[in-house]
């Protein structure tokens, strides 16, 4: 094997090695990038779901809440996926637990709690 061989099949071999380099570095890719969407995009999301979940599941009779319609009003009555509200003037009003946004008086303290949180 003379040397003008040697250096011709050099080129080949390198590009063989490199076409099995990116295959593999293209399956990193895009594992990384599954693993950051699902960092930025479903685990919070799935955090708010569970978070949402366990505040419909406290809600107990003289809560108030808002609505997702904007209503508020005072919990006068818990049922399995019915929630009754007192909303003035002795009005009651039936909507859906799901339909409930938040508790009104707990937004302040959540926010002060993540703002103890982001100082420490």
């Amino acid at each position: 094997m003379n040397l003008h061989t040697a250096l011709n099949s050099t080129p080949i071999l390198f590009g063989q090695l490199a076409a099995g380099a990116s295959w593999v570095s293209t399956v990193v890719f895009l594992i990384l990038l599954l693993g950051m969407m699902w960092f930025v995009m479903i685990r919070p999301q799935m955090k708010q779901q569970k978070e949402s979940q366990t505040m419909l599941s406290s809600l107990k009779k003289g809560d108030e809440v808002v609505t997702s319609g904007g209503v508020l009003g005072r919990i006068a009555a818990v049922e399995d996926k019915v929630i009754t509200l007192e909303v003035g003037g002795g009005t009651k009003l039936r909507v859906l637990k799901q339909s409930i946004q938040g508790k009104v008086g707990t937004e302040a303290a959540t926010a002060e709690v993540k703002e103890k949180k982001e100082v420490k």
